[in-house]
């Protein structure tokens, strides 16, 4: 059963900010974010219930009637005067001098904080899902904002008192780290009284994250937890580890962050403002001049606001003592960043210039990725097809050597975007559930390092059909594909990011992932004369070959040949010349052309013998 309210914007900005927010996402905070307003006072019980269980009628503030009073989740209310809900500013919120990791977590996330705060106050335990770095700001902050006294079950920190004894000394009664802390949290359990909450930063690491050899102690702190059902908990976990669905149970509320918003308020007269200016000092303003006209957003949607914090440091150290520096150092600097703290996402550097040919297929992506970028600012009457404009990700199929992982690079440089190459079959697993898991990282990789864009090679080898066998492989495949969907399907409208699965093999990926709203495919077949003569040009440059007079003779010999072997051909001559001597002219390339085409007739030779 849902209920119907009606909610009140001014800009409607506002309600393209509060559609774009998850379904799960509770609806008081999604209006808090979004700073829009109700007709009605708004109860604590639907405050927590998530959006896709709140009907809503959209009221514009200017057609409301004179003297109507409108109510804000903060529980403050305000009456129409004139047709405007919300005064006008008297002048724009100052930018900080400074700001600490903590005070840019706690502005950052403040609507969170008070979610979690006013569920701790009414007595039920929360648990908060989000990325390890921020956890120490978060749980001082919700404690401080509920009021009550924090019990912490304290991880040790340095090297000597987390690591684990040997093996023989635990035969000899010495305890493991989850066991040890497991003592300290049922003595803490044991003691604790009216008003106060235990705080488990970690609660992954006692429930023992993905390692099944932990499952002795995951059962034990299920029992100890739920033998005190009355304590008040405030937990966290890291989204990528997996937390048993029995534990996180104990929970009565569960608050999933991550990235960072796009608005927050401000801490002094609760103002929305934007999040670079709220987390950009004066000095850092002042040396990315222009950083007011852009949307910085697009670089940092990701970035959790420490993370945030640290790339606009590291852009500001690393343009010291320059006189030119511009606002496209300061985003050409979070991506080095992002790129630099991930340990598998590069800046990509291929563009479709270094691609020779393919016009009509570079011309058919750049249609795509403008329908893409344009139907961001969709208007609000349209904003329910957002989703059919805009695929999640694109298939390249065709014959092996066509460049489609070149494509990949070049629309990754083209979005501004850090990439991740990934071979299929690496994703794969033989233990339960360990591919999933991986998937699952992949994509919260992703997006801490928006704009984004993952490329799966040999995307069938992780994308075949679904099927209905019972054996293991299948259930294995099935879970893979399962979960690429929930990721696709899950995407935040704020965070950009693009998959891209690579294959020979189009037929066998399974048909809900061809869907349109979920990949665009293009074929990238083997190079038509046209295509050929733009990658021999391309190639000649790069290896510094002249190739007067030779182009056409080549088009005619490399008929049939992909990208790769065209590739290959200039690469050969330029290592004859660089290391033998061998001058790299007509000679020496009919010379190489020949024994490609040797080479090939053999090859097609032996898979005819096979057969």
């Amino acid at each position: 059963m849902t209920t119907r309210l009606e909610i009140v914007y001014h800009d409607v900005q506002q309600i393209t900010h509060y559609s774009g927010q998850p379904a799960t996402m509770p609806f008081g905070t999604a209006l808090a974010e979004a700073g829009l307003a109700l007709t009605t006072p708004l109860s604590d019980e639907v405050a927590a219930l998530p959006m896709s269980a709140v009907d809503v009628d959209r009221l514009a503030a200017e057609h409301l009637p004179e003297g109507s009073r409108i109510y804000f989740v903060d529980g403050t209310s305000q009456v129409i005067t004139h047709g405007s809900a919300v005064p006008e500013p008297v002048a724009e919120p100052e930018r900080p001098e400074s700001i600490t990791e903590g005070d840019a977590t706690r502005i950052a996330y403040d609507i969170y904080v008070q979610d979690a705060a006013s569920f701790l106050r009414a007595g039920l335990s929360v648990l908060v899902s989000c990325e390890k770095i921020v956890v120490p700001h978060l749980a001082e902050h919700i404690v401080v904002a509920g009021g009550q006294e924090a019990r912490l079950l304290a991880v040790p920190t340095s090297p000597e008192e987390r690591a684990e004894p040997p093996i023989d000394m635990r035969q000899q009664g010495t305890t493991s780290l989850r066991q040890r802390l497991l003592a300290q949290l049922r003595d803490l359990l044991q003691d604790i009284t009216a008003g106060q909450v235990v705080v488990i930063t970690q609660l992954d690491l006692l429930g023992g994250g993905s390692d099944a050899g932990l499952a002795n102690e995951t059962r034990d702190l299920v029992d100890l937890l739920y033998s005190t059902e009355n304590a008040v908990l405030l937990g966290f976990s890291d989204p990528s580890l997996q937390l048993p669905e029995v534990l996180a149970a104990r929970f009565a509320v569960r608050i999933a962050i991550e990235g960072s918003p796009r608005a927050v308020r401000h801490p002094r007269d609760g103002s929305r403002q934007p999040i670079d200016q709220a987390l950009v000092t004066v000095a850092e303003a002042e040396r990315f001049a222009g950083i007011d006209k852009i949307d910085l957003y697009k670089y940092v949607a990701g970035l959790n606001p420490v993370r945030l914090r640290q790339a606009i440091r590291y852009a500001y150290e690393e343009t010291e003592g320059r006189a030119d520096v511009t606002v496209k150092d300061l985003q050409d600097n979070i991506r080095k960043f992002k790129a630099q703290a991930s340990s598998s996402f590069e800046i990509p550097t291929v563009s479709f210039d270094d691609i020779g040919g393919y016009r009509d297929v570079k011309d058919e992506i750049l249609r795509a990725l403008d329908v893409m970028s344009s139907a961001r600012s969709l208007p609000e009457q349209y904003r329910e097809l957002r989703g059919e404009l805009i695929p999640r990700g694109f298939i390249f199929h065709g014959e092996p050597g066509t460049g489609k992982t070149l494509f990949a690079k070049a629309i990754a440089n083209l979005m501004e975007a850090t990439i991740q190459v990934v071979s299929g079959p690496e994703v794969t697993n033989k233990y339960v559930g360990e591919s999933e898991r991986k998937i699952r990282e992949l994509f919260a990789e992703a997006r801490r390092n928006a704009p984004a864009v993952i490329v799966f090679d040999e995307f069938d080898s992780i994308a075949a059909s679904r099927s209905s066998s019972d054996d293991g492989g299948s259930r294995a495949g099935n879970a893979m594909v399962a979960q690429i969907l929930t990721e696709m399907d899950g995407f935040r409208p704020d965070v950009q990011m693009l998959v891209i699965g690579t294959t020979n093999r189009l037929e066998i990926i399974d048909r809900a992932l061809l869907r349109p709203s979920r990949f665009q495919s293009f074929h990238i077949g083997l190079p038509d004369p046209e295509a050929r003569r733009g990658i021999i040009q391309v190639h000649a440059r790069r290896f510094d070959i002249d190739v007067t007079g030779l182009v056409e003779p080549l088009i005619d010999a490399t008929d049939k040949w992909n990208g790769d072997e065209i590739r290959a051909l200039f690469r050969d001559a330029f290592v004859g010349r660089w290391r033998q001597g061998v001058a790299a002219d007509a000679d020496r390339l009919g010379e190489l052309v020949g024994h490609y085409q040797r080479a090939r007739r053999g090859q097609r030779q032996s898979k005819a013998g096979r057969q």
